[in-house]
């Protein structure tokens, strides 16, 4: 059975392009972003990282650390930066300061499942399957938050991802849910445990829509 939200994610250790790391350690207290790719040296997995690169402050400021991996050696790893800050540089500043791991031996991914073990082409030269796209959000006590998996055809979508992470962490703070297409500084919906008479205190400006949907204007950092 795969990994579920609300599971612990799995520790390891591994040889990542900033050196060794023990990953429940290196999370420390921040939120993380583990996000997978099926090798290096590929087109759509150049973009993403070059564009993860250039968001790096976002993600920072909102106390989450990065880290990719991709089923290749840290020789390949360290080439392929390079070719991701050329790339990157086309549209703006890119830098990858952020640690790729080495998982030639597909032991993270396979600890993570996150092989592609449908599409007959997503392959090494010794038909060892690739990673297909997968994300994870990690909070601080380690568990898993989100997960998303993409095809290997398709490049992610970060601002989709900076968008979840906002919406876990007010709703962590202040007891709220986020509705459809939400996005900062927008209302928020009213936790179904408050009471109204709580509301009138937490969120004064609260308005009753249904007797279980209630929304409210939050001022956040």
């Amino acid at each position: 059975m795969g990994l579920r939200l609300g599971d612990i994610a799995p520790d390891f250790e591994a040889q990542t392009t900033k050196g060794p790391i023990k990953f429940h350690e290196w999370i420390g207290n921040s939120w993380a972003i583990l996000f997978s790719h099926p090798g290096d040296f590929t087109p759509v997995c150049t973009t993403e990282l070059a564009e993860v690169a250039r968001r790096a402050p976002d993600f920072e400021k909102r106390g989450v650390k990065l880290i990719g991996i991709s089923a290749n050696g840290l020789e390949d790893h360290q080439k392929w930066v390079k070719d991701i800050n050329e790339w990157g540089s086309k549209f703006g500043p890119t830098d990858v300061q952020y640690p790729i791991i080495a998982d030639e031996d597909r032991k993270v991914s396979t600890l993570y499942d996150m092989l592609d073990y449908q599409d007959a082409t997503n392959k090494d030269n010794k038909g060892l399957p690739f990673t297909i796209r997968t994300v994870f959000i990690i909070d601080p006590k380690k568990v898993i938050r989100l997960t998303i998996s993409y095809p290997a055809s398709t490049g992610r979508n970060f601002d989709e991802i900076l968008r979840v992470v906002d919406s876990l962490q007010i709703g962590d703070k202040y007891r709220v849910t986020t509705p459809v297409n939400w996005k900062k500084g927008d209302d928020v919906i009213v936790h179904p445990s408050v009471s109204n008479e709580e509301a009138k205190t937490l969120f004064p400006d609260f308005t009753i829509h249904k007797p279980y949907l209630r929304t409210t204007p939050l001022k956040v950092d």
